[in-house]
């Protein structure tokens, strides 16, 4: 009987008990052929497992018990060549059999897997319900872990007897996992910035604080001393450096700035958002020098609520030190300084929230008083002309009120925070607010007084010194209102409020004299075409903003 067929059969096996068969039967298929005759199933068995045979014969007797025996002998042949450990045990705890990979375990785990399903064969003896799969875990000596799964081997006549287990090596999953943890660990403790012990400190001595917890995790969790934060400024698109160590000083004078190309490897994160390991920074055209004699480096973007508002930067001396595990984990910091960070921010912006409200409330309630003391000031200068000590007295007045107002201004400015985003939370006039005002006076008390009261309402106010310089700012940008005095150097009134009118028909525009003087006659001329207003001086505060409240009010529907 032929077990197997081959039009090109190389290698035969015989089974044949009584002697040769005659080789005239067997002519037609072994000539050309390697024959091996066995005369028993022990010695086919045996010879199935030293070699491979393209074609086996036996008797018709002995066909089902070899056929057998080749399936089992396949069988072992794949158990033997998985990939995951595998062992049989049987109920008395002893091992059956296992394979290669078993062999190279730990003695510690092959005990645990004989262990353990010696207690389950037991207990499937008292109650066979219980058989059924389990998975459990081993940790050995050496920091080493494993995932067993058992299963039952049911024989049709004695039910289960024995326990088939593999075993997958997890170790370094479980590595990943706890280093996972740590870091975890590590960002909370950045970002658990207690608001007490802070409060005392300013904008660099929190982010030293801050460095140096970065500093502690990279080196402790990760192996690595040598790194760079950079945040991304939105006005500018440009990553500017708050927190590096190890990195040389060229670092600080590089000019990155959000764009995938031509601005090396960080401004390409920053960019795209996705992370950077280079191997190798001789062979990479995108590294822009950072650490002294670096090798390679791993760049990650810094993400808050899923926007991307910098870069970490981790560089190394060593060629190809940073691979995929080191990827995943910088990212995970990366997100927690990002948090820090942004923290950092909140509680220096709440601090000077508070404090530049103040500011503003004391500038609003003492602005009116100091306008007026500008305004008779400047009105007395004028009357005691030829009395030169009177009038430094007064200068002296008029530079000392000057100097009041710029405290509170330095006051009441926001700070930038950590991120570089100004917050101003304090309270604004919502018909003033945010309008861009141009304010043109050749007198430098009148110019800065009504800028400082425009501003401290939430104008943006900008200032020229002449005619002609307001006119050049007229072409450059447009704005909500004009104020402009009748009598400057090189331009006059009419010419800046007809520059005005020319760049923007709507654009409102006030006029602003003393005395009533206008030898040019801009007022009657700018009257005939739009004028908003005649502020005449010395004014007060209250005039002041009542006429430009009412040029900045929208007109009445016809």
């Amino acid at each position: 009987m032929i077990a197997d067929t081959g039009m090109l059969a190389r290698k035969i096996m015989v089974l044949a008990r009584r002697e040769t068969p005659t080789s005239s039967a067997l002519r037609p298929i072994t000539e050309g052929a390697k024959v091996r005759f066995v005369h028993s199933l022990e010695e086919a068995t045996k010879a199935l497992r030293d070699e491979a045979f393209d074609l086996i014969v036996s008797d018709s007797t002995e066909f089902l018990a070899l056929e057998h025996v080749s399936a089992d002998h396949q069988a072992a042949v794949v158990l033997e060549c998985l990939g995951q450990a595998a062992c049989i045990i049987d109920a008395a705890g002893h091992t059956a059999w296992m394979n290669a990979r078993m062999r190279t375990c730990p003695p510690e785990l092959v005990s645990a897997i004989r262990d353990n399903c010696k207690r389950l064969l037991l207990d499937g003896m008292k109650n066979p319900d219980v058989i059924r799969d389990r998975n459990f875990n081993v940790a050995t000596p050496g920091e080493m872990h494993y995932e067993v799964n058992v299963t039952p081997i049911v024989e049709e006549s004695q039910g289960v007897t024995q326990m088939a287990a593999v075993a997958w090596d997890v170790t370094r999953t479980r590595r990943l996992q706890r280093k996972i943890d740590a870091i975890d660990m590590a960002g909370r403790d950045l970002i658990e910035l207690d608001r007490d012990s802070l409060s005392h400190l300013n904008i660099e001595e929190r982010l030293a604080l801050l460095e140096q917890k970065i500093l502690k995790y990279l080196h402790e969790l990760l192996h690595f001393d040598n790194f760079a934060v950079m945040l991304l400024d939105k006005k500018t698109n440009k990553l500017d450096v708050v927190l590096e160590h190890g990195m040389s000083e060229h670092v600080h004078r590089l000019d990155i700035f959000a764009s995938p190309e031509g601005n090396g490897i960080s401004g390409y994160v920053c960019a795209t958002g996705r992370s950077y390991i280079c191997p190798d920074t001789s062979k990479d055209p995108r590294y822009l020098t950072g650490l002294e004699r670096a090798s390679s480096s791993l760049t990650v973007p810094l993400r808050l609520h899923d926007e991307v508002v910098g870069v970490f930067d981790v560089e190394s001396e060593k060629p190809a030190a940073f691979n995929e595990d080191d990827r995943q984990f910088v990212e995970i910091l990366g997100r927690y300084i990002a948090m820090a960070l942004h923290v950092l921010e909140l509680l220096v912006s709440e601090r000077h929230t508070v404090t530049g409200r103040l500011a503003e409330d004391v500038a609003k309630e003492i602005s009116a008083p100091l306008n007026d003391i500008l305004t008779h000031a400047a009105e007395l200068v004028e009357e005691y002309i030829g009395d030169d000590v009177l009038r430094r007295r007064l200068g002296h007045i008029c530079d000392q009120v000057s100097a009041i107002r710029q405290v509170l201004r330095e006051v009441a400015r926001p700070d930038t925070g950590v991120l570089g985003r100004c917050r101003d939370e304090g309270h604004r006039d919502p018909l003033l607010f945010g309008k861009r005002v141009l304010v043109a006076d050749d007198e430098d008390i009148i110019r800065e007084t009504i800028s400082s009261v425009l501003t401290s309402y939430g104008c943006e106010v900008d200032t020229a010194r002449d005619g002609a310089q307001a006119i050049t700012m007229l072409e450059q940008r447009s704005y909500d209102l004009v104020m402009a005095d009748i009598k400057m150097p090189q331009r006059n009134g009419y010419e800046v409020f007809a520059a005005a009118r020319n760049g923007n028909a709507n654009c409102p525009v006030i006029l602003v004299t003393g005395f009533g003087y206008d030898p040019n006659h801009s007022i009657v001329r700018a009257r005939r075409e739009g004028l908003a207003a005649v502020l005449f001086k010395p004014f007060k505060v209250d005039q002041l903003l009542d006429e430009v409240r009412k040029a900045l009010s929208p007109a009445p529907a016809s």
